[in-house]
């Protein structure tokens, strides 16, 4: 295939679905990730789509955000991974919140085998990966229906999560830097994951390596009440997203990397009276460099059953430390 049938396609495939991989590019017009990321280059040079880490998407910047439609078909090996990883640091008997998003939606999906948990959303997705798992209770909050992202928003949905109280969050968004934290581009979206992060005392972000270093308009969580960041391990070439995972660490938010096939982020040994990490699981850990400061209104350890948080010893606490993050 010639270079103008390829880019032709390429810009073809970005509009019909808003956003794509570069993997799934270079699968569609078979060709390798590096002559398709020098096609993606080209195009962006002539305004026709704007580049991501790891994709592409329509023009439009800190303005636009894709509909679920398109969110779902990029980086989904990676959402998977992540989603994997990231249901290890939820217990039995606790209560969490989970906000709207795919990457979320995939955590969903896993935790519907933890008994006794209670998990509050504003994600009707969310709500449906849940509704056949008889161990869990889900609580929606109220709220106006968002339809490009099955999402409750609005006052309605704010003033339901006012006294709530749970022991983590786990939110996405549409950009993570470490000068200004998460970030969406929908305002309404914003206001209420930031309701979702008051009423937690942790903070979990699910964010692939698309999303890191890239800024978008409403900010939901800044970077210091953000407490663990669950995310896959950049490509090699992918300097930008080591260089911001390095800075998030700097500023004192754990780090756990989602291992690709065959692991590579590295072995993860078993915890206390747990077995060791499977290998699509493994993780490694940054741990804070200090006192952290706590949600404001949140208190504590809170639980709904007398789980231990995570990182003692109880089951499923696997945990693999790195010391470092820095680039190999």
């Amino acid at each position: 295939m010639f270079a103008a049938e390829r880019r032709q396609l390429i810009l073809e495939m970005v509009r019909a679905n808003g956003a794509v991989s570069l993997r799934e590019l270079a699968r569609v017009v078979q060709t390798s990730e590096v002559t398709v990321r020098r096609d993606v280059r080209a195009l962006e040079a002539e305004g026709l789509l704007d580049r991501r880490h790891g994709g592409a998407v329509l023009p439009g910047g800190f303005t636009r955000e894709s509909g679920f439609p398109q969110k779902s078909h990029l980086a989904t090996a990676e959402k998977t991974a992540i989603a994997d990883l990231a249901a290890n640091f939820v217990e039995e008997g606790e209560a969490i919140v989970v906000g709207a998003g795919t990457t979320t939606q995939e955590l969903a999906r896993r935790l519907a085998r933890v008994p006794g948990l209670t998990v509050v959303t504003n994600s009707l997705l969310v709500a449906q990966a849940l509704a056949h798992a008889n161990r869990v209770e889900v609580v929606m909050t109220g709220g106006t229906l968002r339809g490009s992202n099955y999402a409750l928003v609005g006052s309605g949905a704010e003033q339901s999560l006012h006294g709530l109280r749970v022991s983590r969050a786990f939110l996405s968004g549409s950009g993570l830097t470490a000068e200004r934290g998460l970030s969406t581009s929908n305002m309404l979206s914003a206001s209420v994951d930031r309701a979702l992060v008051q009423a937690a005392a942790e903070v979990v972000v699910l964010a692939d390596h698309t999303k890191l270093g890239t800024d978008t308009m409403f900010q939901t969580v800044p970077t210091d009440l953000i407490t663990r960041l669950v995310t896959d391990e950049p490509p090699a070439h992918d300097d930008r997203a080591a260089t911001e995972l390095q800075a998030l660490a700097d500023q004192g938010v754990q780090i756990a990397v989602a291992g690709g096939q065959g692991g590579s982020a590295g072995a993860a040994a078993g915890g206390p009276g747990g077995d060791a990490v499977p290998a699509r699981q493994q993780r490694r850990d940054v741990p804070l460099p200090g006192p952290r400061r706590q949600v404001p209104g949140a208190g504590g350890q809170l639980r709904s059953a007398s789980a231990s948080m995570l990182g003692e010893q109880g089951p499923g606490a696997e945990r693999a430390r790195v010391a470092d993050l820095r680039r190999r």
